[in-house]
């Protein structure tokens, strides 16, 4: 592999479209960085917990959001709202939502999410 990787997420080598949610991802070599547009009324309680079960995700993020406003509620209880210009790591064992009228906009590198989100492989 070069030593320079370039994508764009306007032509991503695949995209995803979950129950209101739109995940394009590029893969960077062994980097998968994904843009995920969340709408409002998303949760994962609500719109990922039905394709893959259990009681909370069980993804690591790593990411930062441009648009939007999003909260993490971590299963000992912590809850941590992210809006734009915020980065974060959310570790396994939450529930996320979209918090308002404004769609969120984010982008996750090597995460669990980028990698494997609504991913039907």
């Amino acid at each position: 592999m070069s030593s320079i990787v370039k994508k764009n997420f306007d032509s991503p080598d695949e995209v995803r479209a979950p129950d209101k949610a739109k995940v394009h991802v590029c893969q960077l070599g062994d980097v998968a960085a994904a843009r995920l547009t969340l709408e409002p009324g998303w949760s994962w309680s609500s719109c990922v917990k039905p394709m893959v079960g259990g009681d909370s995700c069980q993804a690591r993020h790593v990411g930062t959001v441009i648009q939007g406003t999003m909260v993490a509620k971590h299963n000992d209880g912590t809850t941590q709202t992210f809006k734009a210009g915020d980065t974060y790591i959310i570790e396994p064992g939450h529930d996320g939502w979209v918090e308002g009228d404004e769609a969120v906009v984010a982008f996750e590198f090597n995460s669990t999410a980028a990698q494997t989100y609504a991913a039907t492989k």
